[in-house]
C-alpha cells in the first residue's frame, strides 16, 4: 500500500512534469506567433550591416577575416556563390540542407526569411534549431563576385554559460521545491494520521479523544467534526448500554415475581384464596411482559426507519380517531371519574399511517388517564393551520417538575412514582409516540405547570 507521502511525491513530480511541458508548449506557441517574425527582422538587420561593412572592404582577405571575427562573436555564417564555392564560418550547422531555390533567390538580390518561414511545431522551438534552412540570407558583393550569405545566431556560443546557469537554477528550484513540499506535507499528513489513529481507537470503543481543533482550515474543521462525532457515538453507546440495562431490569423484575409466586402456587397446602391471589399476580406480570415485548419490537422497528411503516398512508378524519380512542378508554375514564372535552372539527383531515397515529393518541390519552387523580379533566383540541394540523392534549393534573421535562421522551425514563412499574406502564410509551411523529415529519412538545400538562403535536399536511 502506498503511503500518503509517496502519493504526494508522485503527484508533485507529475505536476512539475506536466506543467513544464505545458509551459514549454505555450511558450513555443508564443514564439512562433509573436517572436519569430521579430527575430527574423532583427537578424536581417544585422546581416545587412555585415553585408554593408564587408562590401566596403577592398580585399577579399579582409572580408574573410571579418566574417571569421563575426562568427567568433556568436554567429554561424554560410557563404556561397551557387557554383560550388561554399564557405562556413563559426560552429558547424547541425543540418546543412538548403533549398537551391533559396540560394537562387538571394543571388538574385532578394532576402531569404528562413527564420520567419521555419515550420511551427508544438515541441520544437525554431530559435534553438541549428539548421541551415533556419537562417536569414542576404546578397553579398565581393570583388565583382555575387555571393549569398546566410547567417543565424550561435545560441551555444552566445548563451552557453547562461544556458547552464539557468538549467542549474531550474533543476535546483525543482529539487528544492520538491523537498520543501514533501517536508511541508507533514503539516497536512500528520493530522490525517492522527485522525486515522482516532478511528482505530473509536473502533475499539475508546471515545476519549483529544484532537487539535485550533487550526482554522478544513483539517481543523474535520477535527472538530470528528470530536463531535466521537462525543455523539459515546452518548449513543452509553444510551445503548443504559437501554440494555433497563430492558434487563424490566424483564428481570416480572420474571422474578412470576418465578417466586409460581413456586408458592405449586404448594399443595396453600389456601385457595391465596392461590387465586398469587395466580392473578402471575397473570398481571405476564401481561406486563407481553406488553413490554410488543412495545420493544415496535420501538425497534420504528428506530430502524422501516419505510413501509409510513408508506401505508391514508387520509382520514382526525375526529373519528379520537372518538375510537375515547371509546377504548371509556371504562377507565368512568372508573376515575374523569371528564373529557373534545374540540376537534370534522373538517380536519390528516394523512399518514392510521394505525401508528392511533397508537400516538392512545398513548397520550392513556398516559393522562393513568396519572390523573380522580375527578380531574382532559381536554383535546385541534386546529388547521396553513400547512399543518396542530393537536393539543391538556390535563388538569399536578404537573411534571421542570427538571424532568427534557428527559420525558427517553426510553424507560420515570419522572416520579406515578410512572413506577406498579402503574402497569413500561416507560416506552412516550418514546414510541415521539418516534412515530418524527416518521411523519412532525414534532411533539410538552409544557407543564402546577395546573397541568400540555402536549402539542404538529403534523404537516402531506
Amino acid at each position: 500500500m502506498r503511503s500518503l507521502y509517496v502519493r504526494i511525491f508522485l503527484i508533485t513530480v507529475a505536476v512539475i512534469i506536466v506543467s513544464s511541458l505545458l509551459g514549454f508548449f505555450f511558450s513555443n506557441i508564443y514564439y512562433h506567433a509573436k517572436l519569430k517574425d521579430f527575430n527574423d527582422e532583427k537578424l536581417v538587420g544585422i546581416a545587412m550591416d555585415m553585408k554593408k561593412f564587408a562590401e566596403e572592404q577592398p580585399e577579399p582577405s579582409t572580408v574573410q577575416r571579418y566574417l571569421h571575427n563575426a562568427s567568433a562573436l556568436g554567429y554561424e555564417i554560410y557563404v556561397t556563390d551557387g557554383q560550388g564555392d561554399d564557405q562556413f564560418y563559426g560552429r558547424e550547422f547541425r543540418e546543412k540542407e538548403l533549398d537551391k531555390q533559396a540560394v537562387r533567390l538571394v543571388l538574385g538580390g532578394d532576402v531569404y526569411h528562413g527564420v520567419a518561414e521555419f515550420p511551427s511545431q508544438p515541441f520544437i522551438t525554431g530559435f534553438f534549431d541549428n539548421q541551415l534552412s533556419n537562417t536569414v540570407g542576404v546578397p553579398l558583393q565581393v570583388s565583382e563576385v555575387r555571393y549569398a550569405m546566410f547567417m543565424r545566431p550561435d545560441v551555444i556560443l552566445q548563451f552557453g554559460e547562461l544556458r547552464i546557469f539557468f538549467a542549474l537554477i531550474g533543476a535546483l528550484t525543482v529539487g528544492i521545491s520538491v523537498l520543501i513540499f514533501l517536508f511541508s506535507t507533514r503539516y497536512l499528513v500528520n493530522p490525517i494520521e492522527r485522525l486515522s489513529e482516532a478511528t482505530k481507537r473509536i473502533a475499539q470503543g475508546n471515545y476519549n479523544l483529544k484532537l487539535n481543533t485550533a487550526r482554522r482550515d478544513e483539517i481543523g474543521q474535520l477535527a472538530q467534526h470528528f470530536m463531535t462525532m466521537s462525543r455523539e457515538l459515546e452518548r449513543v453507546d452509553q444510551a445503548r448500554q443504559q437501554f440494555v440495562s433497563n430492558v434487563s431490569h424490566e424483564i428481570q423484575s416480572p420474571l422474578t415475581s412470576i418465578q417466586g409466586f409460581a413456586q408458592l402456587v405449586a404448594d399443595r397446602e396453600l389456601p385457595e384464596q391465596e392461590r387465586a391471589h398469587y395466580a392473578s399476580i402471575i397473570e398481571k406480570e405476564s401481561r406486563h411482559l407481553s406488553l413490554l415485548s410488543k412495545q420493544l419490537l415496535l420501538l425497534s422497528s420504528l428506530e430502524q426507519g422501516h419505510e413501509d411503516m409510513t408508506q401505508t398512508q391514508a387520509t382520514f378524519a382526525l375526529r373519528s380517531q379520537f372518538r375510537q380512542a375515547v371509546q377504548v378508554l371509556q371504562w377507565q375514564l368512568e372508573e376515575k371519574e374523569l371528564s373529557l372535552r373534545m374540540s376537534v372539527p370534522e373538517s380536519i383531515k390528516i394523512t399518514g399511517n392510521e394505525v401508528l397515529l392511533m397508537q400516538v393518541w392512545m398513548n397520550l390519552l392513556g398516559n393522562a388517564v393513568q396519572h390523573l387523580p380522580k375527578g380531574r379533566s382532559i381536554e383535546v383540541r385541534a386546529e388547521q393551520l396553513d400547512k399543518a394540523c396542530v393537536v393539543y392534549i391538556q390535563d388538569t393534573g399536578d404537573g411534571i417538575a421542570a427538571e424532568h421535562l427534557p428527559f420525558l421522551f427517553d426510553r424507560f425514563y420515570r419522572a416520579d412514582h406515578a410512572r413506577e412499574r406498579s402503574s402497569g406502564g413500561t416507560g416506552l410509551g412516550l418514546a414510541i409516540v415521539q418516534k412515530i411523529i418524527r416518521l411523519h415529519h412532525g414534532t411533539i412538545e410538552v409544557s407543564s405547570s402546577a395546573e397541568g400538562t400540555l402536549f402539542t403535536v404538529t403534523l404537516p399536511q402531506m
